[in-house]
């Protein structure tokens, strides 16, 4: 691997997909100019002397195509550093422990499964607290802070229901109530193309990976983005001491997902528009919850706060559990699977699936009920899609 930084690639200079393309991909970083990445797999690194190295010492510690794709990622989300992880799930982890025993995390309700699982089954063994508020509602979001609150836990588009938060008014709660909280938004569901959290006050934006960040459903991995050198500095020790990281084959892999996320999210949204717009005729469906509509809730915060948005669809069909099944069932194009964000259509039932670790009391105030289906659009033919979601609901409902 090259030393020199004369050839280093400058993304305050170009435009997104050009720096997912060339942000930490110069060929110049390594002997051979190999224009691709390569995908080191040693796990340790020849030292000139004792102490003396060329920037690697253990493949926990650093990896050269893990840091190519962190220099890749950074970018993207308007950050100065970016850190990756083995999962989404192990960055939330390793970012808890930022904290210590009798701090206080103020989260979304409407949180991701495994989030809300590890908040309230992992680190309240740590002896971190933490409050679900509806964050829509910022009087309540105001009044559950705590002088403890050390952590403000933001998911928007939230998963399942698609409820908007508006980073920049939460954040600024935060920051007056405590200039030390840390505020993280979880940007999995928008993408780095759509939304960009740290340039609305976030200090940390978290991402699964596997989902549209990597887009093709055969990587796990998380990220995290920010532009704070302290925090970072902490966070690189604690990637280090936790150790959860991801494999260089997988970095490989997600590098070269983001190389077609600024068109694959393009194809996502004409799509995700075209099927919602469809969905809200059907007669067999009692609700579409899908951002870019008109019909969403916080459609002008979407506007204001948002470049558009990706395939995610959530619905309410006519019936109940059994009327589900059937129609998840029937289904030929989408796939009845957990995850989301890949290329191809994917369907399922939270209150089965996703979110079955959520209690069902807390299930029940969300919304999370039996005929709610998610819908992950993928970017095959739109019109395919739509007929094949309408034979199935026709099988799953005949009598309308």
């Amino acid at each position: 691997m090259s030393s020199s930084n004369d050839y280093a690639h400058n993304p305050d200079h170009y435009g997104f997909q050009t720096n997912a393309i060339h942000s930490g991909q110069e060929p110049e970083k390594w002997t051979s100019r190999t224009v691709v990445p390569p995908i080191v797999m040693g796990t340790t690194f020849k030292q000139y002397e004792p102490g003396k190295h060329a920037g690697f010492e253990y493949g926990r510690s650093g990896n050269p195509t893990r840091n190519s794709l962190e220099e890749c990622l950074a970018p993207l989300e308007k950050a100065k550093y970016a850190l990756a992880f083995a999962s989404g799930s192990a960055a939330l982890t390793t970012m808890s422990y930022l904290l210590k025993s009798g701090d206080h995390i103020l989260t979304v309700d409407d949180v991701y499964g495994g989030t809300n699982r590890f908040f309230r089954n992992c680190a309240n063994r740590m002896g971190i607290e933490t409050s679900f508020v509806d964050m829509l509602d910022l009087e309540l979001t105001q009044k559950s802070f705590k002088p403890n609150t050390m952590m403000v836990w933001i998911e928007t588009p939230t998963n399942p229901t698609l409820k908007l938060v508006d980073i920049k008014a939460v954040c600024e709660i935060a920051k007056r109530k405590n200039p030390d909280i840390i505020c993280v938004v979880d940007n999995t569901f928008a993408s780095a193309y759509f939304q960009n959290p740290l340039e609305l006050g976030a200090d940390i934006v978290s991402h699964s990976l596997t989902k549209y960040m990597n887009g093709h459903s055969d990587v796990v991995m998380g990220a995290i983005m920010l532009n704070d050198e302290k925090l970072y500095e902490r966070m690189k020790y604690l990637q280090n001491a936790v150790g959860a990281v991801p494999s260089p084959f997988d970095c490989y892999l997600a590098s070269r997902g983001l190389k077609t996320l600024a068109f694959r999210m393009q194809a996502h949204m004409h799509n995700g528009l075209k099927v919602a717009k469809s969905l809200s005729e059907n007669p067999r469906v009692e609700k579409v919850i899908y951002p870019g509509l008109e019909s969403h809730p916080q459609h002008e915060l979407y506007k204001r706060q948002m470049k558009g948005f990706g395939g995610m669809i959530s619905i309410y069909i006519r019936g109940g559990i059994d009327e589900s099944f059937r129609f998840l069932s029937a289904l030929k194009l989408f796939s009845c699977a957990e995850s989301l964000g890949g290329y191809e259509s994917l369907v399922e039932h939270p209150a089965i699936m996703t979110h079955a670790s959520v209690p069902k009391d807390q299930r029940a105030v969300l919304g999370i009920d039996d005929n709610f289906v998610r819908i992950s659009v993928g970017i095959e033919d739109a019109d395919d899609l739509i007929g094949d979601l309408n034979q199935a609901l026709e099988k799953a409902i005949p009598n309308v």
